[in-house]
């Protein structure tokens, strides 16, 4: 994993209730850790709109449904 040193100004109540929510100790734990959240976040979006567009899945094909169901 690269990583880049940095200085920048980050609002503290922001942070600590970022912490409180993860549940880290650390200002660099937290911004690790909210930025994969932002990421995850972005993929599960991405699924759901795959989902409702019904994309690259077999679900809106008719041949492939007929045999889902069996009783």
């Amino acid at each position: 994993m690269a990583a880049t040193k940095t200085s920048v100004a980050i609002d503290t109540e922001l942070l600590d209730r970022a912490k409180e929510l993860l549940g880290t100790t650390t200002v660099r734990e937290t911004i690790h850790l909210a930025l994969l959240e932002v990421l995850k976040n972005r993929a599960r979006q991405d699924e759901v709109a795959a989902l409702a567009a019904m994309e690259g899945l077999d679900l809106a094909d008719p041949e492939v449904m007929s045999g889902a169901w069996h009783s």
